[in-house]
């Protein structure tokens, strides 16, 4: 689909694609998707095209860490930690989100805290949020959530109807309408 003043808040686009857009235009090719997506409707209600600077992070070479470290202000996701948590907790281990909150916000507690807090937001019993970026993420794991024993091509099937779609690319009940037909194969 093309990217117009009138699609672009709309419609589903790839990243790669706002990423196109942009380059083609001389805009600013870097950012999220809602970053990307904001300086394109700049662009087309203005005409402006946004100049901002990528601001990176500098991040302090750390020594060696132990569970005694304290976690540092400013705390930034580096593969020194990666490889700290990793082998502290195991190959299983990630940065989701909530971890990175928990670290970011808590700054001077130690890294054995952090790894006692890392086990508590895996087991816990609430579901993970999706950041709004991912709405593929959160499509599919909704429509598992409300079609248990559903294949992933079906999920697949319903979420390439449901981006091209104006507006809301939820899940709907609906969407099953996209795979009516061959429902037989699922």
């Amino acid at each position: 689909m093309l990217i117009t003043k009138e699609t672009i808040a709309n419609y589903y686009f790839l990243k790669e694609e706002l990423v196109a857009f942009c380059k083609e235009h001389s805009l600013p090719s870097f950012g999220s998707k809602a970053v990307l997506t904001n300086r394109i409707i700049l662009y087309f209600n203005t005409g402006r095209i946004e100049v901002e600077s990528k601001k990176r992070q500098k991040t302090k070479t750390m020594g060696v860490l132990s569970r005694e470290t304290l976690i540092e202000e400013n705390f930034v996701c580096t593969q020194s930690h990666r490889a700290f948590f990793e082998e502290e907790i195991g190959k299983s281990f990630k940065f989701c989100t909530s971890f990175q909150k928990w670290l970011k916000s808590n700054a001077g507690k130690t890294y054995n805290e952090a790894i006692q807090a890392y086990y508590q937001i895996i087991n816990s019993e609430e579901e993970r949020s999706i950041a709004s970026q991912f709405e593929y993420n959160t499509y599919i794991r909704d429509f598992f959530r409300d079609n248990k024993g559903s294949s992933l091509k079906a999920a697949i099937a319903c979420w390439n109807y449901k981006k091209t779609l104006p507006s809301s690319h939820k899940y709907e009940k609906a969407d099953l309408k996209a795979i009516k037909n061959l429902l037989s194969d699922f």
